[in-house]
């Protein structure tokens, strides 16, 4: 994924600079507009990326907005930066004053290194005191990446985001409650689980009791699934590692003959005529020798199998199913021209 490669790049380049960066300006320069920039907006483009960007709110006249991200003449994404040792924070910020007189639905706080997306879920034209959606850089998961994707200039939909961005901010919340009740089991959480397997009255030493009994619980569910996963992992890692063994361990077996190579020769000699001959390759196996187009096994162009008492080649249909003709020497391949010819036709229009 392009985003995600090109998300991790300035994550490094940050990690690299930041300790040399001191002030808000340096902080915009080096990581907000490269991932403006990113996000496919051309920073520098008044027209699509407006640095200070002018509001005028009541008797303030003047008040300025990072950046705003414009679209059809109209701000579709504001952008408040702070340096990036500051902790975020949106009181008192032309970024929460600015959004009810904007026709923008979407305001961005960023240290360059978080970032917060803000709309109006609560109450139109007025900026949630939370975020929907927020990340750090330098730590992305993928399900954040597939969420910046959506702001993407080439993506961007205003009421695809506004109907995810609910869902988000629901989520985000669950998550940290679900959080806070396995570091610290609320006596309503521990109830919730207690009376469903204690017959007795849930009085207040049985809930303190079963306070630490929940908490172990979850701490070893939690333990059980990241071992699950991690033997899931390795097993699959050992599967791998053993397949690469064994095709490393066939291959050595394999050894191609001079006859395999005279006719591999043949075969290029015939259809050279309507490929390049660096696309036509071969791969020698233990139990056929193979000739594949881009040296891609899902376009065989055939197979010649030489090494037993009979000679064949492998010619290819439509279905690429493998049809053998017997041959006597590597010689009668040039009988097969026309069929050779129409399996290229398989992959490429030559016609």
């Amino acid at each position: 994924m392009e985003l995600q490669v090109q998300l991790k790049a300035l994550a490094d380049k940050i990690n690299q600079l930041k300790d040399k960066i001191e002030t808000e300006e340096s902080t915009k320069h080096a990581f907000v507009l490269p991932f403006i920039n990113i996000l496919g907006y051309d920073t520098f483009n008044p027209t699509e990326v407006v640095p200070e960007f002018t509001a005028d709110l009541g008797l303030k006249k003047g008040e300025k907005v990072d950046y705003a991200i414009i679209q059809n003449d109209e701000p579709i994404l504001i952008i408040e930066c702070k340096n990036w040792k500051e902790k975020l924070s949106v009181h008192g910020s032309q970024l929460f004053r600015y959004f009810h007189v904007s026709k923008t639905r979407f305001a961005m706080l960023t240290n360059g290194i978080q970032y917060q997306f803000f709309t109006d879920l609560d109450e139109k034209n007025k900026m949630d005191d939370k975020p929907f959606f927020e990340f750090d850089i330098t730590n992305l998961k993928d399900s954040a990446v597939n969420e910046i994707a959506k702001f993407h200039k080439s993506n961007f939909d205003v009421d695809k985001i506004l109907d995810n961005a609910s869902s988000l901010k629901f989520i985000k919340e669950i998550r940290k409650q679900i959080d806070t009740e396995i570091a610290k089991p609320s006596p309503e959480f521990v109830r919730l689980f207690a009376s469903k397997i204690y017959s007795g009255r849930l009085t207040e030493k049985v809930i303190e009791e079963f306070t630490e009994l929940v908490q172990k619980a979850f701490g070893q569910l939690i333990g059980e699934k990241i071992n699950e996963r991690l033997h899931f992992a390795l097993n699959k890692e050992v599967i791998i590692q053993e397949k690469d063994q064994i095709e490393e361990v066939e291959q050595t077996k394999v050894v191609t003959s001079e006859e395999e190579l005279e006719a591999y020769r043949i075969v290029v000699a015939i259809l050279r005529r309507k490929l390049p001959t660096n696309r036509i390759v071969y791969r020698d196996t233990q139990s056929y020798f193979g000739i594949l187009l881009d040296d891609n096994n899902r376009k065989p162009l055939c197979r010649l199998h030489l090494n037993g008492g009979k000679k064949y080649i492998g010619l290819f249909n439509d279905n690429k199913a493998e049809t053998r003709q017997t041959i006597e020497t590597i010689d009668d391949i040039y009988q097969f021209e026309k069929e050779l010819l129409e399996t290229v036709g398989l992959y490429e229009d030559v016609y």
